[in-house]
């Protein structure tokens, strides 16, 4: 597949709020790097809307950016030259095939993201990867809203997940789930393209969302829906400032906050869905 490369120079703290606003248009990538961001649109998207956006933001926001196009056949020489391992203490670690075994870890996951969202390197899958080591995954079952690369919910799998489903409205992340799936040997994830109604369990004991803050909103109640009462539900990809919104919408929709954690501007908070709803 064809892409055009957004390179947006600036800093980091700019660049992560960026990300925020530009995840509404069709880009299906970020690369964080050391001067701001790199930003993927498949070329075959409708991108009218992403250089006004950019000029829009470009009034509020200290930044330049120029885009360059980036032949489809390039892109593996592109990713694996940039992607290097993540480790989240002694907990997991993140690399791709390419790469050598990671010592030290209790779970290795090998993730080969192609143009599929979650590696562990941004600050949301990051904190959603550390926060699984303390939810009650063993003998659950499942739902990961936006998959990605399939990362979390591998990861909960390895770590007792009985039945799984993973959904993710892109066909890229559906095929890079299932493949990413096959490399770590992991056989009870279900996954599918589409949205929410494309999921076709329910009565999950927890839910895994790293979206973004107008896909959580919107979908909080029918997340509600879809977890038994006392079931959990994970949230990532909201800033700092999205966290009196989100927690005021979750408990609209039925769930209680037990916790919200932070790691740069970016927010992961865990959800109850309360025993009464």
């Amino acid at each position: 597949m064809d892409y055009y490369r957004y390179d947006i120079l600036t800093d980091p703290e700019t660049a992560q709020i960026l990300v925020a606003y530009l995840s509404d248009v069709p880009f299906d990538t970020f690369e964080d790097n050391e001067t701001g961001i790199a930003a993927y649109l498949p070329a075959r998207a409708d991108g009218s809307a992403v250089e006004p956006l950019l000029e829009s933001l470009a009034e509020e926001f200290d930044f330049s950016w120029h885009k360059t196009f980036i032949p489809g056949q390039n892109w593996n020489e592109i990713w694996e030259s940039n992607f290097h391992p993540v480790i989240v203490g002694d907990f997991c670690a993140v690399r791709a095939d390419f790469h050598a075994p990671i010592a030290g870890v209790k779970w290795e996951l090998v993730i080969n993201p192609k143009m599929a969202f979650g590696t562990g390197h941004h600050e949301t899958t990051w904190q959603c990867i550390a926060a699984l080591e303390k939810l009650p995954l063993t003998g659950a079952k499942v739902l990961d809203f936006g998959c990605g690369t399939g990362i979390l919910a591998i990861l909960a799998s390895k770590l007792g997940a009985v039945a799984l489903e993973a959904v993710d409205i892109e066909p890229e992340s559906y095929r890079n789930t299932v493949e990413n799936c096959i490399a770590n040997d992991v056989d009870n994830v279900t996954t599918r393209c589409g949205t929410l109604e494309a999921v076709e369990g329910g009565d999950f004991n927890g839910i895994l969302a790293n979206i973004n803050r107008p896909v959580i909103l919107e979908s909080l109640p029918v997340l509600a829906s879809l977890l038994q009462p006392g079931g959990w539900l994970l949230i990532s990809g909201i800033l700092l400032e999205d966290d009196e919104i989100v927690t005021n919408a979750a408990s609209a929709a039925g769930f209680d906050k037990k916790w919200m954690n932070s790691r740069g501007n970016w927010l992961c908070g865990l959800f109850e869905r309360s025993p009464q709803n």
